[in-house]
């Protein structure tokens, strides 16, 4: 495992932030796809990008997409697009035609499809599949990664790009990328922080029994490059 840990979870979003904005600026490309994840992790980043790349970062070259999304309208404080949009998009100067969100007020399975159609037409096609230049993924006290729970872990043997799946817990629709695309993107970055990630973290680096249940486990890019960018209270049963 290609990993990295802070000390704190703003440390590591700071360094996943300027990461990220090297490899941006790197690309000779006038379009440039990321695709986002949601819960409270990544939104660290994205406070990183407002107050300090604002007015450093291209960001007409950035076509944001996102991993999953809840299906709750736009406007709902569980909203992954609404959460990045406050967080990020109100405070920078990004085109609305830069913003490919996932809408959630529709119907599971249909946006799924359409959303699909969206990525085909826009993302470029590298070996049959949207390769995404960036993506962000986060991950579940409970292995769960985007919006594939351990449940749906099948999620990652889909001939399909993007998926209606349920939320176990809750029973809440969503919509997710599946492992086909996941595993096609050029930079895959996992952001993990926080202690009740700890055992699972453990487990999964050091390839104990079990360890293939859980849906992070199954983010292996087939040409692209994984890190994983840790804080210490993820990072602290490693050394066990």
């Amino acid at each position: 495992m290609n990993y990295n840990i802070f000390k704190t979870k703003e440390a590591a979003a700071e360094n996943l932030a300027e990461e990220l904005y090297q490899i941006i600026q790197g690309l000779d490309k006038e379009t440039i796809t990321l695709a986002v994840s949601g819960g409270n992790t990544p939104y660290i980043l994205f406070e990183q990008w407002a107050n300090i790349y604002a007015d450093k970062m291209d960001w007409q070259r950035l076509h944001f997409f996102w991993v999953d999304e809840r299906c709750v309208a736009p406007d709902s404080p569980e909203s992954n697009y609404g959460n990045t949009k406050k967080t990020l998009f109100d405070k920078i100067n990004l085109p609305e035609a830069n913003i490919h969100r996932i809408r959630g007020e529709q119907h599971p399975e249909l946006e799924a499809e359409r959303y699909a159609a969206e990525i085909g037409q826009f993302v470029p096609i590298v070996d049959g599949i949207p390769q995404f230049d960036i993506m962000l993924l986060g991950m579940g006290d409970d292995g769960h990664t985007a919006s594939i729970f351990p449940p749906s872990i099948a999620l990652f043997d889909s001939e399909a790009w993007v998926a209606a799946t349920i939320n176990p817990y809750n029973q809440q629709n969503r919509v997710t990328l599946t492992g086909l695309l996941i595993n096609n993107a050029a930079q895959i970055r996992f952001l993990v922080t926080g202690a009740g990630k700890a055992k699972v973290l453990k487990e999964l680096f050091k390839v104990e029994p079990g360890y293939h249940n859980y849906p992070a486990s199954r983010v292996q890019p087939l040409t692209g490059k994984l890190s994983w960018i840790l804080d210490q209270d993820a990072a602290k049963l490693l050394d066990e």
